[in-house]
């Protein structure tokens, strides 16, 4: 029996997976979580052999939940499930120790087939996310160019945001007016799709920007 631990903040979402994976032999849903935090937690406590965990999800988000749950329940096998199919999600992913990555959508066959594949130690990606992947590996980006969506001038806004730098300094280093790095962060977070500077910042150091 592959026990399972369902991490989304969806109700609906949740509710419909269960309905799902309760009516497969030798599936258990033994608990709900409905954010990152809640996710620990139940991996601590139930240790299930797979978390079906979201990304975005409040408190704290499915890359970070991943990247304590390896550490603390690190027999349970994390397998995102998100409409989320950019390059940073899928390797932010990857790096905090998912074994799995399927974009909502995925037929009930390829959900339960990726349960198992990854409850017996298997890496699972969707078809979309594996060429994501294949491509990267076969000619990688740039690295002097993480968040290859954001502009030359919002990544260096970002840059200084990382290193902790105030919005009237960046204002000041670049030699722009304070409201146009306002408009440049609000677009950095629509695009990098964070929720606060903080997010932001853990994010870009992530990615080695700040540290100069």
């Amino acid at each position: 029996m592959i026990t399972i631990v369902l991490a989304d903040d969806h109700p609906v979402v949740r509710s419909g997976l269960r309905a799902l994976l309760d009516s497969i032999d030798g599936f258990t849903v033994v608990a709900e979580a409905a954010d990152g935090r809640a996710a620990v937690r139940l991996a601590v406590e139930h240790r299930p052999d797979v978390l079906v965990m979201d990304i975005q999800m409040p408190g704290l988000d499915g890359i970070e939940a991943t990247r304590q749950i390896v550490r603390a329940a690190p027999d349970t096998a994390v397998l995102m499930l998100t409409m989320y199919e950019d390059d940073d999600s899928v390797f932010s992913a990857m790096r905090a120790g998912a074994r799995g990555y399927l974009l909502k959508g995925a037929q009930q066959d390829d959900i339960a087939h990726a349960i198992r594949a990854v409850a017996a130690g298997q890496a699972v990606f969707g078809p979309g996310v594996a060429r994501r992947v294949l491509g990267f590996f076969a000619d990688p980006p740039a690295p002097h160019h993480p968040f290859p969506g954001l502009t030359a001038r919002e990544r260096d806004v970002l840059d200084l945001i990382a290193a902790g730098r105030p919005n009237s300094e960046i204002a000041h280093r670049l030699g722009i007016a304070p409201k146009t790095v306002a408009n440049h962060i609000s677009s950095i977070f629509t695009k990098m799709q964070v929720a606060d500077r903080a997010e932001a910042i853990v994010r870009a150091r992530d990615a080695g920007l700040g540290r100069s």
